[in-house]
C-alpha cells in the first residue's frame, strides 16, 4: 500500500514538473523573442527571464535532490542545479537593479 502511495506521489510530482517546464519554456522563449526584437523599449524582459529560469533550475534541483537520497552523485547534481538557479536569481536581481536605477 505505502508503495503504492509513494509511486503515485512520483507520478504527480512528475506531472507538475513537466507542466512547470512546458509552461516556463514557452513563456521564457516568448519573453527571448521580444527582448531581442527591440531590446531598448523590452529591456524589463531581462530580469524575468532570469527569473523564470532561475525558478526551473530550482525546481529541478529541488526533484533531484528530494528524490535521490541514496544516491550522492544525483544529490551533488541536485545541489549544483539550486546553486546555479540562486545564480540565475542573483542575475536577475542585479539586473533589475541595473536597469532601473542605471
Amino acid at each position: 500500500m505505502v508503495l503504492q502511495e509513494k509511486k503515485r506521489t512520483g507520478r504527480v510530482s512528475s506531472f507538475v514538473l513537466d507542466t512547470l517546464h512546458v509552461v516556463v519554456g514557452i513563456l521564457i522563449v516568448i519573453l527571448a523573442v521580444l527582448a531581442f526584437l527591440n531590446p531598448d523599449e523590452n529591456r524589463i524582459l531581462f530580469p524575468a527571464i532570469f527569473l523564470l529560469a532561475s525558478l526551473l533550475n530550482l525546481a529541478n534541483g529541488y526533484e533531484r535532490f528530494h528524490n535521490n537520497r541514496g544516491k550522492k552523485k544525483k544529490r551533488i547534481a541536485g545541489a549544483a542545479l539550486m546553486a546555479a538557479g540562486v545564480a540565475l536569481f542573483l542575475l536577475c536581481v542585479i539586473s533589475a537593479l541595473t536597469i532601473w536605477w542605471g
